[in-house]
């Protein structure tokens, strides 16, 4: 026997007749009888009972329909469990962000499967690396982006890359003009800067104690993030070590750009999430167009530090 041959038998019971079950699976009615003798000889016994133009199902044929309405209920409810576990996972994606990617690489992977998925509702928030890690840990959000490289207890890593930092110029300074890296030690003899929290976090851009504490000798202006750090820089004249991701929103702001630097400071983009194996389905797809979209980006900026230097 197979499956259709037990719709055929289970239409022809519900609609009363050959010429019913016909309109119900939408065939015509010599394949409907086909399919009914078909069964009746896979399963050995009648499953009706000719009488004039009519059909009734045997004694043997009513015990043999129960059973398949059995089997159908369990299908049946295998789908609504489908049903169930689709809505379930497309219902809310929440993610904590860091700035730096929070109003330009972020809305442009969530814009995607917005569109995508019209069923799909998302949570963001934008936080600080820290609270990020805290709050995946705790559950609060499904997916993390922060800004660190080393491994966090608690949550799993889902992407990892990392791109340079630049240097950001108010637009007038007399080395925005240039294309080449500058070199911030050198630039510490002669400018200001603005940190971050009075100091440059060192495990976030591997940067030098030596040149860490030389940059912080020379600055007067303390930001909580970029972009005020960004806006310090356009109005003040000083300058600022910042993320690729942050200075592309600078410069699109305007009267800032941005040069490669000679230091090796890496700043690092990674997607964490408390438990891979339990993270809904739709939560891993997005991190993965993001991590692909983040990739890509990278690229672009490494070869434009690539072609600067040479």
């Amino acid at each position: 026997m197979n499956p259709r041959q037990l719709e055929a038998f289970r239409a022809t019971i519900r609609a009363g007749s050959i010429t019913g079950a016909a309109k119900m699976m939408n065939i015509s009615q010599p394949s409907v009888s086909r399919l009914i003798a078909d069964l009746e000889k896979s399963v050995g016994f009648p499953l009706f009972a000719r009488i004039g133009r009519g059909l009734t199902p045997t004694v043997e044929g009513q015990r043999f329909y129960q059973g398949v309405e059995d089997m159908y209920f369990g299908f049946d409810r295998l789908q609504d469990l489908a049903t169930n576990i689709r809505i379930s996972e497309s219902g809310v994606i929440s993610i904590a962000t860091i700035q730096s990617v929070a109003t330009t690489e972020l809305p442009a992977a969530v814009g995607r499967m917005y569109l995508a998925n019209p069923e799909v509702r998302f949570l963001i928030h934008s936080r600080n690396t820290p609270a990020i890690v805290d709050a995946v840990q705790r559950q609060q959000f499904d997916l993390g982006i922060i800004g660190r490289g080393s491994d966090h207890e608690g949550v799993d890593i889902l992407f990892q890359a990392s791109a340079p930092y630049v240097c950001l110029f108010p637009e007038d300074h007399r080395l925005a003009v240039g294309q080449g890296p500058v070199d911030l030690s050198e630039l510490a003899e002669s400018e200001f800067f603005v940190t971050f929290g009075g100091a440059y976090p060192d495990e976030m851009m591997s940067i030098d104690s030596g040149l860490s504490q030389l940059l912080q000798n020379r600055s007067r202006l303390s930001a909580a993030n970029v972009p005020v750090a960004a806006a310090l820089v356009r109005e003040t004249g000083a300058l600022a070590v910042v993320d690729p991701f942050s200075a592309e929103q600078a410069v699109r702001m305007g009267d800032v750009v941005f040069r490669p630097v000679t230091q090796k400071l890496d700043y690092f983009v990674t997607i964490i999430t408390k438990a891979k194996e339990r993270l809904p389905r739709l939560g891993m797809e997005f991190a993965q167009q993001f991590s692909e979209q983040i990739s890509c980006r990278i690229r672009l900026v490494k070869s434009f530090a690539e072609r600067a230097s040479q």
